[in-house]
């Protein structure tokens, strides 16, 4: 386990948020690097299958394409993303030896009978993807919303220090608030060509 140097204002993340339509085959995510003192040092795209199984190998790709040594650890917007394309948060950690973190910001009893309902072909191999990745913590942050966690590679002292060290006001901590704006423009920019 790598210990995140919270004091250092140039500890590196690699926020990824996405953005698509109901109707689309594909979802656009966008990838900011930002420093813990705010400063933007970064940017990388990728897309994931709505309701397929890539989304781990596109987070690898677009960390690849980055050709970068000094991220310190990725935060994600959400661990199922694009209509049920669960994150394998455990490949990503063992994969690239730096801390992930997925946040999610509401509470949920569960999504099995989702997938259910959504694949009734292929629901047992969707509820075993999501199953391996365990139960969401939940933290309170300095501005009093709360935050769902799930994380590998450091210690929920760590991720609660970090990530009210991130979050200015409400619930979205900073980088994956300005990933999400850019993903949210990158997808409507798509749309009006």
């Amino acid at each position: 386990m790598r210990t995140l140097h919270l004091e250092k204002k140039g500890l590196r993340c690699l926020a990824i948020a996405e953005s698509f339509r109901q109707n689309s085959k594909r979802s656009i995510l966008s990838g900011l690097i930002m420093r813990r003192d705010f400063v933007i040092d970064g940017f990388v795209f990728g897309s994931t299958t709505l309701e397929g199984n890539d989304a781990t190998d596109q987070i690898l790709n677009m960390y690849e394409n980055l050709r970068r040594s000094d991220i310190n650890y990725i935060l994600l917007s959400g661990l199922i993303i694009s209509m049920y394309n669960v994150i394998d948060i455990k490949k990503l950690y063992t994969s690239l030896q730096i801390p992930i973190i997925g946040v999610t910001y509401n509470e949920s009893v569960g999504i099995e009978d989702a997938i259910k309902h959504h694949f009734t072909k292929h629901s047992e191999s969707k509820i075993h993807e999501y199953s391996k990745l365990g139960k969401r913590e939940q933290i309170t942050l300095h501005t009093s919303h709360d935050l769902f966690v799930r994380y590998e590679g450091c210690t929920i002292h760590d991720v609660k220090q970090l990530l009210n060290k991130l979050t200015l006001h409400g619930s979205i901590p900073e980088p994956l608030r300005v990933s999400q704006l850019l993903a949210n423009t990158l997808l409507q920019k798509q749309l009006s060509f």
